[in-house]
């Protein structure tokens, strides 16, 4: 069994793990590292989702990474967009040269003796064993399982003369131009599918269960595309980005501090997009507070202008069975369909699935506390790049990496092997990791870890507080703990 040995190991080639090499050969230039990736091509969630209109539910400003400015006209990027800028980023940067394409991580031992992890891969058709061992594992490989996406156990499922697909498994021979489309769901995925089938299906309807918040945005931001016509790109990057940023966190509490309020403004936002002779009631009013669940983006409203236009609208009821030609809806009402498209969710995975032990003993990741979002009470020498559920996901993670990189040169100046977080304190009340309403966290949290009541266990969801933890404050805080074994 051949052996490699790095100082750091990044596990995902997605943005966190392209923007976690930068970041470790930028801050630790000292440091060997290589970028271990399940798949054949960088990209992650990018390069993997194909369906219609594939696009990010974050502005690019803040989706895009702190170092390398966002120069494109349209904020709200589609995913060919997204997936070049993570591809770009990779080759410019020389981070290319450190994947290692191939390798699914599915083990990681540590040994506090040699103050090192062993990890091990999967390589190829024959799962042949690769071994690998680092000083410290940074996992980068998202949350939710590639293999398949989730799609509840539908009556009659197998009685639909038509197609059925989840758009997770989206493939280049589905045909959808003159056909009648339903789309079952009403999240980010639903959202961006509707109006994109909708300009050559004969019909799409989004049928739902319940109601999600939605906000119209223009795809460009003319503000930000004013700033980069008179000022450096990395001064009007910043800025755009800042202003992003303030006006997200601004509405977020907001909506936490008054929710009828919140509630009032985007309902408000519906009403003028779509005008009379809809009912906004019963199709856009949830059932929730708004942020208890993310908001949907509707750039440049285009889903509101396919309903207006007639070639698509919203159902909201829940489904008793498929039929050969369609569905039965609980109402008796029945809806035919040429394809149904089931964008019902994601399977969250925690750490990608990674089997952990810490001197012999297997780690239950439910049973541990997150420290700072980004370590794990009692795990050693390992942090994972896990993003905001109220902001971009690339906010927190390049935070994430300039943390671990302060960690690392911090333990090198002092001549130090191993960093663990330790909650010592009993005061601490354990709380769900994400505090979110959404079903495809709610199936999972008993396989989550938790976070705690107080600092530093307890993760805030706000950039600004973070900025001060994670960029300026103090490492040796107490909790995380410093030695030198062996």
């Amino acid at each position: 069994m051949t052996h490699e040995h790095f100082d750091v190991l990044i596990v995902g080639a997605g943005l966190s793990g392209i923007g976690a090499g930068y970041h470790l050969q930028t801050r630790c230039p000292d440091r060997r590292y290589a970028i271990l990736e399940g798949r054949e091509r960088l990209g992650g969630t990018w390069d993997l989702f194909r369906y219609p209109g594939v696009r990010s539910d974050s502005d690019m400003y803040t989706l895009g990474y702190s170092f390398r400015p966002w120069t494109d006209a349209k904020s709200i990027a589609d995913g060919p967009a997204i997936l070049k800028y993570v591809q770009d980023t990779a080759r410019e940067h020389g981070i290319e040269r450190h994947i290692r394409y191939g390798q699914r991580v599915k083990r990681a031992a540590w040994s506090t003796a040699d103050a090192r992890w062993t990890v091990e891969v999967e390589q190829g058709e024959s799962n042949k064993v690769h071994r690998f061992s680092c000083n410290f594992l940074f996992m980068c490989s998202g949350y939710y399982q590639y293999q398949q996406g989730f799609t509840p156990g539908f009556a009659g499922i197998e009685k639909f003369k038509g197609r059925v697909v989840h758009p997770q498994q989206w493939t280049s021979d589905i045909t959808h131009a003159g056909q009648r489309v339903v789309v079952i769901g009403s999240g980010a995925t639903a959202v961006t599918l509707v109006p994109e089938l909708a300009k050559t299906a004969a019909h799409v309807t989004m049928l739902q269960r319940s109601p999600t918040y939605m906000v119209a945005l223009p795809s460009q931001d003319r503000i930000a595309n004013g700033l980069r016509r008179v000022l450096p790109a990395r001064l009007a990057y910043s800025l755009a980005r800042w202003k992003q940023v303030l006006l997200t966190m601004y509405f977020f509490n907001l909506c936490r501090r008054n929710p009828a309020r919140g509630k009032w403004l985007l309902l408000r936002g519906v009403r003028a997009q779509l005008g009379h002779g809809h009912d906004i009631a019963t199709n856009f009013t949830p059932r929730y507070n708004p942020w208890e669940q993310r908001l949907c983006l509707v750039p440049d409203g285009d889903l509101f202008q396919a309903m207006k236009a007639g070639r698509a609208s919203v159902v909201t009821d829940t489904i008793e069975s498929f039929t050969e030609t369609g569905l039965k809806l609980t109402s008796g009402a029945e809806i035919e369909a040429d394809l149904i498209v089931t964008a019902t969710g994601l399977n969250l995975q925690v750490l990608g699935g990674l089997q952990v032990t810490v001197d012999g003993a297997p780690i239950d990741w439910a049973r541990t506390i997150s420290y700072k979002g980004l370590m794990f009470d009692g795990v050693p020498n390992f942090a994972s790049a896990f993003g905001y559920t109220n902001a971009s996901w690339t906010l927190k993670s390049d935070l994430t990496c300039e943390y671990v990189c302060r960690l690392l040169n911090h333990m090198k100046a002092h001549g130090l092997r191993q960093c663990t977080p330790r909650n010592t304190d009993p005061t601490i009340t354990e709380l769900p990791w994400i505090d979110f309403s959404s079903g495809y966290v709610q199936r999972s949290l008993a396989l989550l870890p938790k976070q705690g009541s107080r600092p530093p266990w307890k993760a805030y969801q706000n950039y600004a507080r973070d900025i001060i933890a994670l960029r300026w404050g103090k490492l040796d805080d107490g909790a995380m703990g410093f030695s030198n074994p062996g």
